[in-house]
């Protein structure tokens, strides 16, 4: 370099000519960035995937759905049938009791007790309790009130049941026709 070359801009490329750092990076920078066509092949193959994906997710969601009310239906359906077939052996006893050409009252009435033990334990096998509210307090959730009788005593209380109730699991299916107490008149 002289003296006049150091003052000089730097001289601009020749069209023909291209530096050697440029002609060097080009084959590099082409190799690790995919053309455009390349990125949407790639592009287009994940959502093909995702899409895939979310059908069979889709699919077995309506599915499980569909079993589950399935369930749901058959389990309305034969929600009663363990119940049932504790009822079928007291309903043979009612059948054999029938059929039974003793005149006997005693035997009679050992049948018909024997029966409702069994009809007995098929309740309470199933959840299902009696309420038998005599001489308890009101309650109006398990009891209902036909009407009133002075009786001693505290009042508002069961004197009488004339029908009883029952309870399956907790929640009263029917619940006992009691008369409940009042105070007396002071006449």
């Amino acid at each position: 370099m002289t003296p006049e070359t150091d003052n000089l801009p730097p001289s601009l490329p020749e069209p023909g000519d291209t530096p050697e750092t440029e002609t060097a990076e080009t084959p590099a920078t082409a190799a690790a960035a995919p053309s455009l066509e390349d990125q949407l092949t790639a592009a287009k193959l994940e959502a093909a995937e995702h899409h895939d994906a979310w059908l069979r997710a889709k699919a077995e969601a309506e599915n499980t759905r569909r079993r589950a009310q399935e369930d749901i239906a058959k389990a309305g359906k034969f929600a009663t049938e363990s119940f049932a077939n504790e009822l079928l052996p007291v309903r043979d006893s009612l059948e054999a009791a029938l059929s039974s050409e003793s005149t006997d009252i005693e035997a009679l009435r050992a049948g018909v007790e024997l029966t409702l033990k069994q009809l007995t334990a098929a309740f309470e096998k199933s959840g299902l309790k009696e309420i038998n509210p005599i001489d308890e307090k009101f309650d109006p959730h398990q009891h209902q009130a036909i009407s009133q009788a002075e009786a001693d005593g505290e009042p508002n209380r069961v004197v009488q049941v004339l029908q009883k109730g029952y309870a399956l699991r907790e929640r009263v299916i029917r619940p006992a026709l009691v008369i409940v107490s009042k105070a007396k008149s002071a006449s």
